[in-house]
């Protein structure tokens, strides 16, 4: 054979490149770095990847003011009603050491305007900075004091007030006034004891309202209530112990009946780290069910970070040279019909191609469910350079926006090489040179693996970035506010009427045979003072009484609406009613959806709403050999038990309040 046709062969029989497959590459790297679903996980598997977790949880203070001033405190407005705007822009500053602080300059580069909207009803010149705070509330300091009490904390000889920065403008001054109330303490889980490291009493922040491009607003009706802030050690290796211990602290705190509960009353900050990584703190969750997803998620989500350090440091070695390069797009230049990108050709909005020098496989690396790390950047984008999303498509998409003609022109243009990764973002020309250091930065921090940062959560168990995570040097002595100091006698006193732990009510609910199931919605909405007067005054089965506010009051909230008057306490006189009349106690739960949305309405009323008759024994069960004949003929059972049960389903309007349900059933079986 001539050699130029062996030649020809040759490269006719050569294998054709295979195409880089975005989705395989997200299963393959979600496989390496070992992610299961958290029903599949074991104590094991959060061993294997060093799972660790603390806990901050805040929760607001039932007083009548707020914490530094005299306005009202839990009034809240809706979000158009409003008396006046104030704007403010944020700025770093030098701390005292010399140094600014990383999320001062993180939030002073999104060049942000704040916007609080103001209700005369619910705010004073304290709230918006122009004047110095009052007296703390004392009313919230001695609660803050018994429940510290109540969390085996050593209790501080004298209170000192701090300024804790807070730079996302939620609080116009800049700062969060707090104290340390009690250090050192623990709560008992059901395996294990929690370390707590302290518990402070401070201010609560503005609730935001959006967070728009360049534009943040707030409403100032929540900011400073008192607000107490529980901090554990990162004692909980997994996901669960975790809910568990968040658990625990609300319900003890709700155990005194002096905190405010309800939406946005009780929120935690969770810290999440996995053996390599860094603390990662998940702000605001406003759930406990959401904690297991949230925390096995973030704890796969570091442990896939260090996975693409890993490969990132065995591409390059010497990593501190590395740069990404960019080139302005014409529109004109190129066929895109991807619905955002023609959005921002109308809005004259700049379009950018951007090389990731050796970052193939880096964009589609797995990081979270249905996540990858070219959210990572995108996520930034948006909170640092304030560009809203979507505002980025890439070469490893798994459902392509732009089509690989385009992106082979774009690598031509960027003069890429095979192995290079690259992103097309958009947005308005001033937010471009910050958009492509926020790219540049976030890529450089893949060479050291896990960012310490502030994540905001997800019902579905995944988070976002929020902001860079402060420094540990953030609080410093508040001049404004003088020392307190707390006399001893002052603390027993407050330490003598303090309520049953939160252990011991769940041991003596264990022993009353009540339901494991009712526990947390009785915990939750510390039920456990009525079922315990309940019991001990009018002398009602335990088990019976649990199970009533655990199921069938848990079943009318969630199926009807409640009347403003009603109150937990008209369950007692509801009971006691029943036992004066000689009704019997079954009968409550008939009444209750009614006494529940009319709860002024007396009980007799109830009653004949309802057409209940007071019938004898006698009268109840005079029909059951005719019941008995009649089922005979219309019978598809021969089964003795299908028998009692079409008996017993006739004669339960009648019995219903007149009799036990279980004595009927035993003289019907008779």
């Amino acid at each position: 054979m001539p050699p130029s046709k062996a030649k020809d062969l040759l490269f006719f029989y050569l294998p054709m490149k295979k195409p880089f497959d975005p989705k395989a590459n997200y299963l393959q790297t979600k496989k390496k770095t070992g992610y299961v679903p958290r029903q599949e996980a074991t104590q094991e598997t959060y061993d294997s990847i060093g799972f660790m977790s603390g806990l901050e949880v805040h929760q607001q203070l039932l007083t009548k003011e707020k914490l530094f001033c005299h306005c009202p405190a839990g009034i809240y407005n809706d979000s158009d009603v409003y008396d006046a705007e104030v704007i403010r822009h944020m700025r770093p500053t030098l701390s005292e050491l010399g140094e600014y602080d990383g999320t001062a300059l993180m939030e002073f580069k999104t060049k942000k305007n704040i916007i609080y909207r103001v209700k005369n009803e619910t705010t004073c010149t304290y709230e918006v900075d122009d004047t110095p705070p009052f007296h703390i509330n004392r009313e919230a300091l001695d609660i803050s004091i018994m429940i510290s009490l109540l969390s085996k904390l050593n209790i501080v000889g004298e209170v000192h007030i701090t300024r804790k920065q807070y730079l996302d403008g939620s609080i116009p001054t800049g700062f969060q006034r707090t104290a340390i109330i009690g250090v050192e303490g623990e709560i008992p889980l059901k395996h294990k004891k929690v370390r707590l490291i302290q518990l402070s009493l401070e201010e609560d922040s503005c609730r935001e309202i959006s967070d728009i491009g360049h534009f943040r607003t707030y409403k100032t009706d929540r900011l400073g209530m008192p607000l107490i802030e529980t901090v554990t050690y990162p004692d909980m290796v997994n996901p669960d112990e975790v809910k568990e211990a968040c658990d625990y602290i609300r319900f003890l705190g709700r155990s005194t009946g002096k905190v405010r509960t309800g939406m946005g009353a009780g929120r935690e900050d969770v810290n999440v780290s996995c053996q390599g990584g860094t603390r990662v703190e998940i702000k605001g969750v406003a759930h406990t069910k959401w904690i297991p997803e949230l925390t096995h998620n973030e704890c796969f989500r570091q442990w896939a970070l260090l996975q693409i350090r890993d490969e990132l440091l065995n591409r390059f070695p010497d990593y501190n040279h590395w740069k990404i390069t960019s080139e302005p797009i014409h529109f004109h230049s190129f066929s895109f019909f991807y619905p955002p990108i023609v959005q921002a050709k109308k809005l004259k909005h700049k379009l950018i191609a951007v090389n990731l020098p050796g970052m193939k496989g880096i964009l589609s690396h797995f990081t979270q469910p249905g996540k990858m790390f070219a959210d990572e950047i995108s996520d930034r984008l948006k909170v640092i350079a304030c560009i809203e999303k979507p505002n980025m498509a890439h070469t490893e998409q798994c459902e392509p926006v732009i089509a690989e003609e385009d992106f082979a022109k774009i690598r031509s243009m960027l003069k890429a090489k095979e192995n290079d990764a690259q992103i097309v973002f958009w947005g308005p020309a001033e937010d471009i040179p910050t958009a492509l250091e926020t790219i540049q930065e976030r890529c450089m921090m893949a060479f050291a693996g896990v960012p310490k940062e502030t994540r905001k959560s997800f019902e579905d168990g995944t988070t976002i970035f929020e902001r860079v995570l402060p420094g540990a040097d953030r609080m410093y002595p508040d001049t404004d506010s003088p020392p307190i100091p707390l006399e001893d006698e002052d603390i027993e006193r407050l330490g003598k009427n303090l309520p049953a732990e939160v252990i011991e009510r769940y041991q003596m609910m264990q022993t009353w045979g009540i339901p494991e199931d009712t526990y947390t919605y009785v915990f939750k909405k510390n039920l456990f003072p009525e079922i315990k007067r309940i019991v001990e005054e009018l002398g009602i089965k335990p088990s019976f009484v649990g199970t009533f506010f655990g199921h069938k009051l848990k079943n009318a909230e969630g199926h009807y609406t409640p009347a403003a008057e009603f109150h937990y306490s008209l369950i007692y006189n509801l009971f006691k009613f029943l036992q004066q009349k000689g009704i019997n106690l079954n009968y409550a739960a008939r009444m209750l959806p009614m006494v529940y949305e009319h709860s002024k309405m007396d009980f007799e009323s109830v009653l004949i709403s309802l057409k209940f008759k007071k019938i004898s024994k006698e009268e109840i069960l005079s029909p059951v050999s005719f019941l008995k004949n009649k089922f005979s003929q219309i019978r598809y059972s021969e089964s003795k038990e299908a028998e009692t049960r079409w008996i017993m389903g006739q004669l339960y309007p009648l019995a219903n309040g007149n009799m036990s349900l279980a004595e009927l059933g035993t003289i019907v079986k008779q």
